[in-house]
């Protein structure tokens, strides 16, 4: 009797009635010797029947195990566990997706004339990064740092504070005491004409109010400069060059001018001893204004009596006006001495060690994470000064939006070839901008600087700050930064940080 045929698919295999052995075999087959038989005779086939039948109840289990996983029963451990999703840490708000940005000036930020370079541009509207080059990375800016001095001192001052210059009859006969109060813009000029600070207190109207109130014959005139330490006024990072050169002066608590040679120049020669130039030339103005001045006076340093007689006193323009004054010729001069005020104003003492604390902390006031800036002076005269692009381009957008008086600033930054500092610059190639491009702008010998807002071609405001660093840069940086700024500016929301 022969073996009946196996089943052809899955389906007759389960459809297949149950094996049964059945009466035994009778005639020969009984007869057949144990181990005999197909299987016996092939144990290839037996183990492969064997192994099908256990795939078969496997493969069955599988899905009913399945089942019971994807209904929430079946036994414990089996399927993925419900506590380990409940543990996976997810975001507390979803990032917002960033449109695909395809207007690239990676090609102008890689000019070989800017050097080792950094910059930053922002949305001013959303606060996006648009442009990031070593954005987060503090680095020397030179000029651009006279926006947070001047932010520092429409917070800490105000714009209407004015810096008085006082005259006090001294403790003995024949002396009085000239005191100045931080005011640099002091002027010998005559009455009817302008030094570089238009406005500024008169040496004459200081010395006429002297001379009709003291009788007596002047042998000594005292000199205060003591709202700051005297033995504080030049710092070791800045170069001497800015003194001989005519960029910027020691820094005193009094001084005329500026302490410049020519006051009506904003770049003239200074001294190396502003504070007793200021006093032989108010002995000049009073000679002038007819007071008895000996013609052997003498001039020492010292302190004034402030409870003696106030012989006369003369103040400057308001903050508000310096500040413009400070930022249209980035004056040095000018952004020391009212750092230095603001240092004082905030019981810090007015030494320059003192003013990374002092300006740090009344800019905070604008809602901005000072953290990581290294402010060594007012005026971004100092290598060690230390401030990330992206903190620049971000702090432009609180000077846009006019906060707390910043409107002050943004309204004396430069225009692109309109006016102040790129008066002359953005033509040719970068013409298009003109105007566009409000800034300010920065210098030194080995770094030239451009930060502020570009008014797009499509509409957007864009916040930027960028720094061109490195020994031997040429002034052929300055085109180099301006094409920059114009790529940007014909990119507007679509530039791209490839």
């Amino acid at each position: 009797m022969s073996q009946p045929p196996a089943p052809q698919s899955r389906r007759e295999a389960r459809t297949a009635k149950p094996f049964s052995a059945g009466p035994a075999p009778k005639g020969p087959a009984a007869a057949k010797p144990e181990g005999t038989g197909p299987f016996a005779q092939h144990p290839r086939a037996w183990l492969a029947a064997a192994l099908g039948v256990a795939f078969l109840l496997l493969g069955t289990g599988a899905v009913f195990a399945g089942a019971a996983v994807g209904s929430g029963g079946g036994p414990a451990g089996i399927g993925p566990s419900s506590t380990a999703d409940a543990a996976r840490p997810l975001p507390a708000e979803m990032p917002a997706a960033s449109r695909l940005r395809t207007c690239s000036v990676a090609a102008l930020a890689s000019d070989p004339r800017l050097m080792s370079f950094s910059g930053a541009v922002v949305n001013a509207s959303t606060g996006e990064l648009l442009f990031d080059r070593g954005a987060s990375t503090p680095v020397s800016q030179a000029s651009v740092l006279k926006v947070l001095t001047a932010a520092a001192a429409l917070n800490i001052l105000g714009p209407d504070y004015r810096m008085s210059t006082k005259v006090f009859e001294g403790s003995s006969p024949g002396t009085i005491v000239l005191v100045g109060g931080g005011d640099p813009t002091l002027s010998r000029m005559p009455a009817g004409k302008e030094s570089v600070y238009a406005g500024a207190p008169k040496l004459e109207a200081l010395a006429e109010a002297v001379e009709a109130k003291y009788s007596g014959e002047i042998t000594n005139i005292v000199l205060d400069a003591t709202l700051w330490s005297t033995g504080d006024k030049w710092d070791s990072t800045w170069a001497r060059s800015e003194q001989t050169g005519g960029y910027l002066s020691e820094v005193t608590a009094l001084q005329v001018d500026g302490d410049r040679d020519d006051p009506t120049q904003q770049k003239s020669a200074r001294s190396t001893d502003p504070v007793m130039r200021a006093g032989e030339w108010f002995a000049e103005a009073l000679d002038e204004a007819g007071a008895d001045v000996s013609d052997e006076v003498t001039f020492s340093l010292g302190a004034a009596v402030t409870t003696k007689p106030l012989l006369g006193e003369v103040t400057s323009q308001p903050v508000g006006v310096l500040i413009n004054q400070m930022l249209v010729n980035s004056d040095g001069t000018l952004a020391e001495t009212l750092a230095r005020v603001i240092s004082k104003q905030m019981s810090l003492g007015g030494s320059a060690s003192s003013l990374n604390q002092a300006i740090t902390s009344a800019i905070a006031v604008y809602e901005v994470d000072t953290t990581g800036l290294t402010i060594r002076d007012g005026s971004g005269l100092s290598t060690a000064n230390a401030v990330p692009p992206a903190f620049m381009a971000k702090f432009m957008i609180k000077v846009m939006q006019g906060a707390t008086n910043l409107n002050l600033i943004y309204d004396s930054l430069a225009v692109s070839g309109t006016s102040g500092a790129l008066a002359s610059r953005f033509g040719g190639g970068n013409a298009p901008a003109k105007g566009a491009v409000i800034a300010k702008t920065g210098w030194l010998s080995t770094e030239y600087s451009l930060a502020g807002i570009i008014k797009a071609t499509d509409g957007t405001q864009l916040a930027f700050a960028f720094y061109a660093n490195g020994n031997g840069i040429k002034s052929s940086a300055n085109e180099a930064l301006d094409t920059l700024a114009t790529g940007a500016f014909g990119c507007g929301d679509n530039l791209s940080n490839n």
